[in-house]
């Protein structure tokens, strides 16, 4: 037996994606500003203290300007488990080093500034779990750990516009080639 369709029912709309709705109490949103902002800070110290060896992360006079390799160490001495022999092999290549820190510095400012957020969290999220990937299983537990929570934190802040508040997130979507290129965002 077949069953009519009903003609009568409207089709529901559907919204489309976006920032226009705000979801997220006003409080929530400074809390999510202090957590984009104190996260970009975080990669943008990794980067200040790799260029100029600080002696915390990377020893004084190791720094890359020093003409240290802010990627060697890590990648040399640093991985373990089954990815462990392709990081190695990274050690030395001409683009690891540049790339890395391009990496530290441009996601530290988008998020830090709150604007290019979308692009930010998948290179942010991309480069935790690359760093997650080379050192498996993780110590602590036998999947999570950090990197995990900093990737999912990252794609969460793009994912609720992190950037307006208490960011230049809402100039950026205002400018031309942002609304034309909304992965820009």
């Amino acid at each position: 037996m077949t069953t009519r369709q009903r003609q009568d029912l409207p089709a529901p709309a559907m919204q489309p994606d976006g920032d226009r709705h705000p979801i997220i109490t006003t409080a929530a949103g400074r809390a999510l500003g202090v957590l984009r902002i104190a996260y970009g800070l975080s990669f943008l110290w990794a980067f200040v203290d790799k260029v100029f060896g600080l002696g915390y992360a990377t020893p004084s006079g190791k720094g890359w300007i020093d003409g240290g390799d802010p990627t060697a160490g890590f990648l040399g001495k640093g991985t373990s488990g089954p990815m462990a022999d392709f990081y190695q092999s990274l050690v030395g290549d001409w683009w690891v080093t540049p790339l890395f820190m391009i990496g530290l510095a441009g996601i530290g400012l988008a998020l830090t500034l709150g604007i290019g957020m979308r692009i930010a969290a998948v290179c942010g999220a991309l480069l935790y779990l690359l760093m997650w990937s080379a050192n498996l299983p993780p110590e602590t537990n036998p999947v999570l750990d950090d990197h995990i929570l900093g990737a999912t934190t990252v794609v969460t802040l793009a994912l609720v516009a992190a950037g307006n508040v208490w960011g230049l997130g809402k100039w950026w979507s205002s400018l031309d080639f942002v609304g034309k290129y909304p992965w820009l965002r």
